[in-house]
């Protein structure tokens, strides 16, 4: 009797660090990890766990969180795409353009802008998608020439100059904060993490995100074209580009040929540290957000501590690094547990 006693409660015990396990390798396990970050931080830095600390970091991270919205799609059917920092640059001077034209009224040229900001980035992204399932081509290679394409095509539209004087009407909301901690530009970035959860959790469509990047062969021979599904993954990576150039309007209030340097990087980086595979199938924009939000917490964090500018970075690299190595172990562990 005794003996089955002691077998139950082991079990018991396997069951629970099974179970904690499983919660670790999903999003639950990043959120766990940005709220001991979060823990540290408040304990070691100076007026990190203050109000106007916050609002500076839910500023800083609307852009990256839209575009890494966007990136998860492309990720998770095992793509890559190079070219979004680009096409907000090239979004952000079509938009301001189109704002300071005296052709229009505020609201209009509000509107306006908008759309043309939007259907630009969502139509080179479309290219992006129909050119690497045309000629069969790897999206690393297509996106990393749209990249090119597309900083000229900014560099072009703007003449090489930053574009200014923006509607006043746009600069207000831009300037918004809600609640005394919520600026309007990270609701904005909040909207578009729900519907592309949205989106992936409860539509057909975002259950053939899924399987693409489990199983692309399985999917074709079910009867399904991939080509399609993949073709709108990229398109929906450009359209988030267009909405966080609008977003990086909001913010700086400039149009620039410039600007989108290195976010691309920054958001394949939330993406990763967030929990999504890089062989695609497996992921979460939740686990994005979080991610993104990883990202900023640790380097407004190691800014009021005191760090080197050049720490940074390689602090930052380190645990982009330990998440790619982590996404490395994630199958095995799970596929360990399913066994047992």
């Amino acid at each position: 009797m005794s003996a089955n006693i002691e077998k139950q409660t082991e079990a018991k015990e396997v069951s629970f660090w099974d179970k904690l396990i499983r919660i670790s390798m999903k999003e639950a396990g990043v959120a766990i990890a940005l709220v001991l970050i979060l823990a540290f931080f408040s304990a070691t830095a100076p007026y990190f766990a203050t109000p106007e600390n916050f609002l500076k970091i839910f500023v800083q991270i609307a852009i990256n969180t839209v575009l890494a919205a966007g990136m998860t799609f492309v990720i998770l059917i095992g793509g890559i795409d190079l070219s979004v920092g680009s096409l907000l640059a090239l979004c952000t001077v079509i938009g301001a353009t189109i704002m300071i034209n005296p052709a229009f009224s505020p609201w209009q040229a509000i509107v306006l802008a908008c759309l043309a900001s939007m259907g630009t980035g969502a139509a080179l992204g479309a290219v992006n998608g129909w050119i690497c399932e045309k000629w069969k081509l790897p999206s690393f290679i297509v996106t990393l020439g749209m990249l090119n394409v597309a900083s000229g095509l900014a560099r072009v539209v703007s003449d090489n100059s930053t574009i200014t004087g923006l509607p006043q009407p746009f600069v207000d909301f831009g300037n918004l904060i809600f609640w005394g901690i919520f600026p309007s530009i990270f609701l904005i970035a909040i909207v578009v993490v729900l519907i592309g959860w949205f989106v992936l959790r409860y539509t057909v469509f975002g259950r053939f995100v899924f399987a693409i990047g489990t199983n692309e062969e399985a999917v074709r021979l079910s009867g399904h074209q991939p080509k399609r599904y993949k073709i709108a993954v990229f398109t929906i990576s450009g359209l988030t580009a267009g909405i966080a150039a609008m977003v990086y309007l909001l913010r700086l209030n400039v149009g620039s040929p410039v600007a989108g340097i290195g976010y691309e990087l920054n958001a394949i980086a939330a993406v990763i540290i967030g929990g999504t595979s890089l062989s695609g199938g497996k992921g979460s924009i939740v686990g994005t957000l979080v991610g993104a939000c990883i990202l900023q917490v640790l380097s407004t964090g190691l800014q009021l501590l005191g760090a080197d500018d050049n720490i940074k970075p390689i602090v930052i690299g380190a645990v982009i690094v330990l998440a790619v190595i982590l996404d490395s172990y994630r199958g095995r562990l799970m596929r360990i547990l399913e066994t047992r």
